[in-house]
């Protein structure tokens, strides 16, 4: 590499070839810092910049993890009139994808493709697969639909990982039977497409449907894994199969903590905490935080109070820094009515430096996404928004339905407001129904598990306004209707 460099500096001319291939030595080397130095050498000496070194210079920005050297070649390209260019389209479509990814993003990589096909530009399949990572939010799902509309009016082949990233994509923002419809198209199905959709029935509360397609593999020469397993074991925590369970978990050759978590979640929700206590004994995961949480599940649907407070303090002590711990405690004393601990388990947050996370729910109209937290009265449309869920909860009250107070992972003072006035996830709901009319469905994310409190209201609210509501929260999508959640009451 001493060698190369030298000649390339001592050369009495260079060209972006020579550069570029330098650069991609020190990248095999994994040197990313002395690429780009390469790349800027070139600008300096007004080389003449190609596709390849373009391209090159956006995969080294990778590696640094740097978005504003990122957004600097991007402006390069643009100058040099090589955005549109497919090598370095496509290259720049990946990079803001993984940023989107890791960052939230997502808007980058959604108006660079637009832009893309605005120029006539016909993307690859692994741009494509990237760019549904950034659709498979509900807030972006118009843009998947858009998507899969534009490949199948320009006739673009949709090999098998594209559609299997279709069905990701519909999955996880909220469509589960789209999803459904690709997975039946296929001609060629691998243990992906499997995977994906198993797993997807068990979100959407829909664990014996999951189970159901389990059945139907019939190729041999499919090998299930780990991942499978996974997606197998999690439809029948969702469809409640004690029996299943216990088979397909001892079908697994080397059993991760993700299955043993799995499967302490199902004997929690069994009310077989006996059970559960045995095993994880036998494989030594008390000391594993996601078991404990996995069994403190099972104490909240079965009401178990004095093991459930044991759980929280086991995870105080065992993640003294995780704030969310704290949270449960205090949530478990509040139910006790024991304010004078919760105010000192303030006091030790605050005194600790940790920052408990606020719940907040966003819904998206005209592509624009709106976000509400509990309370919030500063959107443009406050006083309509809180009418209308003031409108609704009196329909509830004269119904019979009680708002609950069941523990959650949300912070003491937001549950006391969510009686009132509710989590965010309520005021996107009530916005939703002022801006939509006949039978749309109202879809709605949320960051933190729906509260009880909240989830009783949407199943009501449902059957009031005779309209299907959706709600994403990291562990379920709870699809609303008729008065009936799709997770059975159990998530």
């Amino acid at each position: 590499m001493y060698n190369a460099r030298w000649v390339l500096d001592n050369a009495p001319t260079s060209n972006s070839v020579a550069c570029t291939i330098l650069a991609k030595l020190y990248l095999m080397e994994n040197k990313p810092q002395s690429a780009i130095e390469i790349f800027n050498q070139m600008l300096r000496l007004k080389d003449d910049i190609d596709p390849v070194g373009l391209a090159t210079a956006v995969g080294t920005c990778s590696l640094l993890k740097s978005f504003q050297h990122a957004r600097n070649v991007h402006q390069i390209a643009r100058q040099c009139g090589l955005e549109f260019h497919l090598l370095v389209s496509n290259s720049l479509m990946k990079i803001d994808d993984s940023w989107a990814c890791q960052k939230g993003g997502y808007n980058e990589a959604l108006k660079l493709f637009c832009r893309m096909t605005g120029a006539v530009i016909k993307p690859d399949f692994l741009t494509i697969s990237s760019i549904l990572a950034a659709c498979a939010r509900v807030s972006a799902h118009k843009q998947g639909k858009e998507l899969h509309a534009y490949l199948l009016r320009n006739g673009i082949d949709l090999n098998l990982t594209v559609q299997n990233a279709f069905m990701d994509m519909y999955v996880k923002s909220g469509f589960i039977e789209l999803a459904s419809n690709v997975f039946t198209s296929m001609m060629e199905r691998d243990i992906v497409s499997w995977t994906i959709m198993i797993l997807g029935y068990s979100l959407h509360g829909q664990g014996g449907r999951g189970l159901g397609l389990f059945l139907e593999i019939e190729d041999p020469g499919l090998e299930i894994d780990k991942f499978t397993y996974a997606a197998v074991l999690h439809a029948c925590v969702i469809a409640c199969q004690v029996d299943a369970v216990m088979f397909y978990f001892n079908c697994i050759q080397a059993p991760t903590v993700k299955h043993c978590v799995l499967k302490v979640a199902l004997l929690a929700r069994a009310g077989l905490f006996d059970e559960a206590q045995t095993f994880i004994e036998e494989h030594q995961i008390e000391n594993r935080g996601e078991v404990l949480r996995a069994l403190l599940d099972g104490c909240r649907i079965h009401q178990q109070v004095k093991m459930g407070k044991r759980i929280v303090e086991q995870l105080c002590e065992l993640e003294p820094l995780n704030a969310e711990n704290y949270v449960l405690l205090s949530n478990w004393y509040a139910d006790s009515a024991k304010w004078d601990m919760v105010v000192k388990l303030k006091i030790t947050i605050k005194d600790m430096g940790l920052k408990t996370k606020r719940a907040y729910g966003w819904i998206e109209f005209r592509n624009k996404v709106h976000v509400f937290k509990t309370g919030d009265v500063s959107h443009p449309r406050s006083e309509m928004i809180h009418w209308e869920l003031q409108h609704l909860r009196k329909k509830m009250e004269d119904e019979g339905h009680k708002p609950s107070s069941v523990f959650s992972l949300h912070d003491v003072d937001e549950e006391r407001e969510c009686v009132l006035i509710g989590h965010g996830e309520m005021l996107a709901i009530s916005f939703g129904l002022i801006i939509t009319q006949g039978r749309v469905i109202i879809l709605v994310t949320v960051n933190l598990r729906v509260c009880r409190c909240c989830h009783d209201s949407a199943e009501v609210i449902s059957k009031i306004v005779e309209r299907e509501i959706i709600i994403k929260d990291p562990n379920c999508v709870h699809h609303f209707k008729d008065g009936h959640s799709s997770c059975g009451d159990l998530w």
